[in-house]
């Protein structure tokens, strides 16, 4: 019996080696599981479901290569467990995707939005202040004291002088008229004369002197400048006849345009700057005078009258002039950048970053849209983000992923009412042919 007696401390020995080798297998084991699932999740993350454009959608290939337009391809991988749980429509891209397509993304923050419209606008004469010259009897320019269009007259100052026979046949029946002393028939005559535009002074040099004027002189009733000046001496005129106007330039009209869906915007007495291309860093401050009461049927927009001073005469009329309205702050409202906005044919869109990668397009109502920001009604909370470059590409890419899932659900909707059906069907027959049979 002692010969079979095995030593403690072999014992002891034998049992650590064993421990040693049971542990060296455990953990090789461990390395090899997760050597596995490192390699199972390289293989999912590196393995795209296919290629696309980054600037077409609906150019694939199952292979790197480039686009039409010399871009290279960008992979799609299939959706994670974590875009899943966010819904139908949710995406997911690789970082270094992300980084490749230059992603910027932007939140959506409540303030103030203040509404700027841009537009264009012509200088116009102050119609309240434009006078036309029309002459009152027929007869001949004897002499043209204005040459040309743009001179500028004062107040009082000579314009022409005609030669008509009725001015003189009224001048005469009033010459007789002061010899017969008939203070009725005075006056009768004098009305007549200053009807025919002859000045006081006129009439009252008449009756001093007692002298017919052959021509009679004309006199500008304002100050301003000569425009349209459509006679010259010796020209024969009618009381028909526009011989020219006089337009004021210490006031200026400026009309401009604005599309129809900014029209709700523009009010009388808003407040409007304009600035002209030859008077670079100079802006003039006016304000919204007259709003026309119907659009253009052909360019859908609305005409706005502006009034500007023009003490200085610098706005002269024709010339070309941009206008900016000022319309009235919205306090409180949620605005996201405008580039973050994708308009379609029947509805907006955004693209959300719901963050590690994955994207989601959802449908939003707008409000007011400006130059830089546009008003979110519905669809958004504050705070979340929402992509404003490569947006494109991602909302097509989550269309197509929530359209094939929809399709997905009514399928299985599909089989399952066909599965029920299949199951009523045999308990119906059966409770038929019973109620046949009892019968």
């Amino acid at each position: 019996m002692n010969k079979f007696k095995i030593p403690l401390s072999v014992f002891v020995l034998g049992m650590l080696l064993a421990g040693a080798l049971s542990h060296y297998l455990t953990s090789l084991s461990i390395n090899d599981a997760v050597s596995e699932s490192i390699d199972n999740a390289a293989s999912t993350e590196k393995n795209p479901l296919y290629w696309v454009a980054p600037m077409d959608a609906n150019f694939r290939r199952d292979k790197p290569g480039k686009s039409p337009m010399g871009m290279d391809l960008v992979p799609v991988y299939p959706a994670n467990s974590d875009a899943s749980e966010a819904g139908a429509g949710t995406i997911r891209v690789a970082p270094e995707i992300i980084n490749n397509l230059g992603v910027r993304t932007a939140s959506a923050v409540i303030k103030p939005l203040q509404t700027r419209i841009r537009t264009v606008g012509y200088v116009q004469y102050d119609e309240d202040r434009l006078i036309h010259i029309h002459p009152r009897v027929e007869g001949w320019i004897e002499k043209l004291h204005v040459k040309a269009s743009g001179d500028p007259v004062t107040s009082g100052q000579p314009l022409y002088e005609l030669y008509s026979p009725e001015l003189v046949n009224a001048q005469e029946e009033y010459l007789l008229v002061l010899n017969r002393n008939n203070e009725r028939l005075l006056r009768a005559a004098e009305d007549r004369l200053e009807s025919l535009q002859i000045s006081t002074e006129l009439v009252s040099e008449l009756k001093t002197s007692r002298q017919v004027q052959q021509t009679i002189t004309f006199y500008a009733p304002q100050a301003g400048v000569v425009d349209n000046l459509n006679i010259r001496e010796g020209f024969y005129v009618q009381p028909g006849t526009t011989l020219m106007s006089i337009g004021s330039l210490d006031q200026v009209w400026v009309e401009a345009e604005v599309f129809e869906r900014q029209a709700a915007l523009v009010s009388i007495g808003m407040p409007v700057h304009m600035s002209l291309e030859y008077l670079p860093g100079r802006e003039w401050h006016g304000e919204v005078d007259y709003i026309y009461p119907s659009l253009d049927e052909k360019t859908r927009t609305l005409r706005v009258r502006l009034r500007f001073d023009n003490a200085d005469g610098v706005l002269l009329p024709n010339m070309f002039a941009q206008v900016v309205f000022q319309a009235d702050s919205k306090a409180d409202a949620l605005v996201v950048p405008r580039e973050a906005l994708i308009r379609t044919g029947d509805q907006n869109r955004v693209v959300l970053a719901l963050g590690k990668g994955r994207f989601k397009s959802i449908s939003v109502k707008t409000g007011r849209v400006d130059e830089n920001n546009a008003e979110i009604i519905e669809g958004l909370r504050n705070g979340e983000r929402v992509v404003t470059s490569a947006q494109f590409l991602l909302d097509s890419e989550s269309s197509k992923t929530s359209d094939f899932l929809r399709m997905e659900a009514a399928d299985a909707v599909d089989h399952s009412m066909h599965d029920m059906h299949k199951r009523l069907r045999p308990t119906t027959e059966g409770a038929g042919s019973g109620a046949k049979h009892h019968d």
